[in-house]
């Protein structure tokens, strides 16, 4: 596989994702899909068009076509797994659409997200095997166990983004770093299929955040933020389908961000005996800008942090035995350390927080 390829169609993605964002926005604007400022939000800024996801699926998508006309072997980039990525990536960008036009409870919103990782599951993206860590041996997975866990990945990756998305630039920025480890990854292990996803999504990404980076003119929207956590999810799942005790902590490396928050915020609200869809103040972008003070700081921190769990992944990926429990049992002991250190272990009741029913993306 040469490098040439893949390049182009990241640079074809960041070009069609740029120039179609203001039109993109001009559209959510004209159909009234615009972002209204509560007191739990952090954007502030008046009829922000929502919607900016569509552009990153235009995005995406020249760059997979232009991948496939390249492709010495187009099968590699057009499989079964393709054809179940683009089914449920558009159904999620339908679902996304709708919401951030007319809104969607979040029970719906769940339902086509299972609809999503079925979909995707049934196109070959399920964990079926496991690697024994001490012994090395290759082991199948049962089936019901495989489908069980592959289906847990893709809708709660897919939600994390989804939840994240909520200060300017931060599931874009986030989400690109996120993609360019898993895209090197692939590239690793010789998948041509998530070399050139990769390459496409970082390119409609790239395309997409300096419209969206503070003070941002759009946002991606539940439309972005649905597709950026379903692509992720499966680009995961692609490059490590050969799973251990040890190889499979990588790809909870690289997503670490969005997954401590999702994770807390659930932990939280079981602990205060709050609905679990139930919005609060209290998501690690809150209390980030509460310690910054300002956005483009805050941002800054999460993309430190985000790009520091990525190395670490890329790190251990070669690593095994004692030394990769040693090196994680310190990451995890550090990332405790760290989120002691945010105020975000603590879930005792906030008296300035607003809580309210979850949204659209970009305002929980």
């Amino acid at each position: 596989m040469s490098f040439l390829e893949p390049l182009s169609a990241l640079l074809l993605a960041c070009g069609v994702s740029f120039f179609a964002t203001p039109a993109v926005a001009r559209l959510a604007v004209s159909f009234g899909a615009v972002d209204r400022p509560s007191a739990r939000g952090v954007n502030q800024r008046p009829d922000v068009p929502l919607m900016g996801g569509l552009a990153v699926l235009f995005g995406l998508l020249a760059g997979l076509a232009l991948s496939s006309a390249l492709s010495p072997q187009p099968e590699e980039v057009i499989d079964r797994r393709m054809l179940g990525f683009l089914l449920g990536a558009l159904l999620l960008v339908g679902a996304g659409v709708w919401d951030d036009l007319f809104g969607m409870k979040a029970p719906a919103k769940l339902g086509l997200q299972v609809l999503a990782a079925a979909i995707a599951v049934a196109h070959g993206f399920e964990i079926s095997r496991f690697t024994d860590p001490i012994t090395r041996t290759l082991l199948p997975v049962p089936a019901p166990i495989g489908w069980a866990a592959s289906f847990l990945w893709i809708v709660g990756i897919t939600n994390a983004l989804n939840l994240l998305d909520g200060m300017d630039g931060l599931a874009t920025g986030v989400g690109s770093i996120i993609a360019v480890t898993l895209t090197v990854i692939a590239w690793q292990v010789g998948s041509p299929f998530g070399v050139f996803m990769g390459f496409a999504l970082v390119g409609a990404l790239a395309g997409f955040l300096p419209h969206n980076f503070p003070p941002a003119r759009v946002f991606l929207g539940d439309t972005g933020s649905l597709l950026l956590g379903y692509a992720l999810a499966l680009l995961a799942l692609d490059g490590y389908q050969r799973v251990s005790l040890i190889t499979f902590v990588v790809p909870l490396l690289a997503l670490a961000v969005p997954i401590l928050d999702t994770t807390l915020s659930i932990a939280r609200r079981i602990y205060r005996r709050h609905p679990l869809f139930r919005a609060d103040r209290l998501h690690m972008h809150h209390r980030v800008l509460a310690l910054q003070g300002n956005t483009r700081s805050a941002l800054m921190q999460f993309y430190f942090l985000t790009a520091a769990f990525c190395l670490l992944a890329l790190s251990i990926r070669d690593l095994g035995g004692f030394t990769a429990g040693g090196f994680l049992l310190l990451v995890l002991l550090l990332t405790v350390r760290m989120l002691r250190n945010m105020g975000l272990l603590r879930f005792a009741d906030d008296p300035e927080e607003d809580d309210a029913t979850l949204g659209t993306g970009g305002s929980t």
